[in-house]
């Protein structure tokens, strides 16, 4: 069975460039557009691994993560952003939140498939 994972960004743009990447290195792609979808979706759909955007509307990615981390149901994911926020700080915050690593945009398609293949 294919691996499930969950691509959360309000760019239409960036969620198809990242759709492609994960298609074509053979994973089944699950889409959220915001924090609080993302979060139903997670629940709902159980994917091995997410890709979750910082910089979103109500909900940014940060406190999805977190909600995420305290959510005994999908405590366990895998969480990596991807984001244009690239300062150190921004790295020590991830990890604060629990997520496993931050790939900041512009980003490589290269770059995307080794965070797949180390978490997902």
């Amino acid at each position: 069975m294919k691996k499930k994972i969950l691509i959360v960004d309000d760019s239409e743009a960036d969620l198809v460039h990242l759709e492609n990447i994960v298609n074509d290195a053979q994973y089944q792609v699950v889409k959220a557009r915001s924090g609080e979808e993302a979060l139903s979706k997670a629940k709902a759909e159980k994917p091995n691994m997410i890709l979750l955007d910082i910089i979103m509307g109500e909900m940014d990615g940060f406190s999805t993560c977190r909600e995420m981390h305290n959510d005994p149901a999908i405590a366990d994911i895998p969480v990596v952003f991807v984001s244009s926020k690239n300062q150190k700080v921004d790295h020590i915050w991830a990890a604060k939140q629990g997520a496993k690593a931050l790939v900041s945009k512009p980003y490589e398609r290269d770059d995307i498939l080794e965070q797949l293949q180390s978490y997902a």
